[in-house]
């Protein structure tokens, strides 16, 4: 046997050794610490019920449904003195103000403040309802679901204006057939009707990018209804929801370390226990249509 041979078998007897150290099993117990309320309130200007879902945080590794927060005191109080009692009828944790006739509970320009009692600790919010756009139109055009392939489906657009004059910021949601699309790229977050750092489009038409964002992967198909909602945002629920869809959709070789996402519920004690969430008011244009006859268009 040569001197190449030897370290060839050398150097794979040491490369096995190494391997083998490789397989030890590493047992991590994480520390599950204490459980802390989870607020996830939006209340509109729309008229009908509005709602408060209040749960428990669970631990990390947990992937079931998150245990309901019974027995909250939730109470909101807008700036005009007018107080909002939530109670929870089912024991759920979804904690619901209705409203009398046609009584609606925001109002744009009105700021709220939302008080919480639970388990000895309070936990208070506040939001203000800003302004909002309205959605002119929806329209649908053919396309192919991507350049190679021949499968073809209808791709939605809306239009609407950024109103003048102010800073603005927006969220966009849509449905399907009724059904909320809820994906993380779902979350659509827009500042004057384009990117946060573009160039100023103060008053001016939502650029074509968040105008097509209504669009689930498969497109529409032929007689499907859609609705598209824009939604007013402070700048603090603005940089809530960038965070939290970069949390959700950080992952792959470059992902980053986790970070906590921003919350406006603060608790009276500062020694107390903290809570997680996110508090909104929020003013809701939309429209609706359906895939069909007058909504057509060509390229």
């Amino acid at each position: 046997m040569n001197r190449f041979s030897i370290y060839l078998l050398f150097s794979g007897l040491v490369l096995s050794l190494l391997l083998t150290g490789c397989e030890t099993v590493i047992d991590a117990k994480l520390d599950t610490g204490p459980t802390q309320l989870s607020v996830d309130g939006t209340l509109t200007d729309l008229p009908g019920p509005q709602s408060i879902r209040l749960t428990q945080t669970a631990a990390y590794l947990d992937n079931g449904t998150p245990p309901p927060a019974i027995g909250a005191t939730v109470q909101v109080r807008n700036n005009n003195g007018r107080n909002f009692s939530f109670t929870d009828p089912d024991n759920d944790g979804y904690y619901v103000w209705q409203p009398t006739g046609k009584d609606t509970l925001g109002r744009i320009g009105q700021t709220y403040n939302l008080n919480i009692t639970f388990q000895g600790e309070t936990y208070r919010a506040t939001s203000r309802m800003n302004r909002v756009p309205v959605v002119d139109s929806l329209v649908f055009s053919k396309q192919k679901i991507n350049p190679l392939s021949s499968t073809e489906g209808y791709q939605a657009e809306f239009f609407a204006r950024d109103l003048p004059g102010a800073t603005d910021y927006y969220r966009i949601r849509y449905y399907r057939n009724g059904t909320l699309q809820n994906k993380p790229r779902d979350i659509i977050t827009v500042k004057d009707g384009s990117f946060p750092g573009s160039a100023d489009t103060d008053g001016l038409v939502f650029i074509r990018p968040f105008r097509q964002s209504v669009n689930p992967d498969s497109l529409y198909n032929l007689n499907d209804t859609v609705k598209v909602e824009i939604m007013s945002l402070t700048p603090e629920a603005f940089e809530f929801w960038q965070q939290l869809q970069n949390q959700i959709t950080n992952g792959g070789l470059f992902a980053t370390p986790p970070a906590n996402v921003p919350t406006n519920i603060i608790n009276t004690n500062g020694n107390g226990r903290r809570a997680t969430g996110f508090f909104i008011a929020s003013a809701v244009r939309g429209r609706t249509a359906r895939v069909a006859g007058e909504n057509l268009r060509t390229k």
